[in-house]
């Protein structure tokens, strides 16, 4: 079994999530009590929070860039960075580390495309909605990509930052998400990404009634798949 390293604190409530799902899928492979090899490395997310507002990803580049770098120091085959937003910088992460950044756009797309889903609406900060890195590389796998409207958008940006981010779970945040969801829908959504490792906190498959794509999960199992020699 490789090591997967994730660089996490992004926030800290859906690392969690990834370190349960990680360790959860490898014991329902293997059986017995077998469990996950991970390298954490957990940043200060006050930190990375106020250099995202400010719009300085250089300055997120260098600190997502130093973790990555301790992570595969400490032993890790491959590496996750535990938010969707951070993948804006993924490439520059990837260019100083030698082992394989797994994108979770990519992990999100094979999902999508399994169901054989040509159109999505996408839900996240507004950086992963408004910014080309995450929708291109949807296109590249031949999906259409759908965002909120300017206000949906930042009713959603603000929840994850004010709410979300906090583990602050409100049934009319809820509820709002679902109306922006079904008017993506309507606009021809046939599924809906949940892309902040934060949503899937919120929102359920249950609450939808188009496929919903929890990306922390699905980022986790692309990472299983890497350690086992799954792909």
């Amino acid at each position: 079994m490789k090591t997967i390293g994730l660089v996490g604190g992004l926030t800290w409530y859906s690392t969690i999530d990834y370190y349960r799902f990680m360790n959860q899928q490898v014991n329902e492979r293997l059986g017995g009590d077998e469990a996950a090899k991970i390298v954490l490395n957990s940043v200060n997310y006050g930190e990375i929070k106020k250099l995202t507002q400010a719009g300085d990803w250089k300055g997120i580049s260098a600190i997502i860039s130093k973790a990555a770098k301790m992570t595969e120091a400490a032993g890790a085959d491959c590496l996750l960075l535990g938010a969707n937003t951070m993948h804006h910088i993924a490439e520059e992460v990837a260019a100083v580390i030698q082992i394989p950044l797994i994108h979770i756009a990519d992990a999100t797309a094979k999902a999508i495309k399994e169901k054989k889903i040509k159109t999505v609406g996408l839900l996240g900060t507004k950086y992963t909605m408004q910014f080309d890195f995450y929708k291109n590389k949807l296109a590249s796998h031949g999906i259409t990509t759908l965002i909120p409207d300017e206000c949906g958008v930042e009713d959603i940006n603000k929840s994850i930052y004010e709410e979300l981010g906090k583990g602050i779970l409100l049934p009319e945040t809820k509820q709002k998400f679902l109306t922006i969801i079904n008017e993506l829908i309507r606009q021809g959504a046939e599924g809906v990404i949940l892309g902040c490792t934060e949503i899937p906190l919120l929102i359920k498959q249950e609450d939808s009634p188009v496929p919903v794509f929890d990306t922390t999960l699905l980022h986790a199992i692309a990472a299983v798949d890497f350690a086992l020699g799954q792909q």
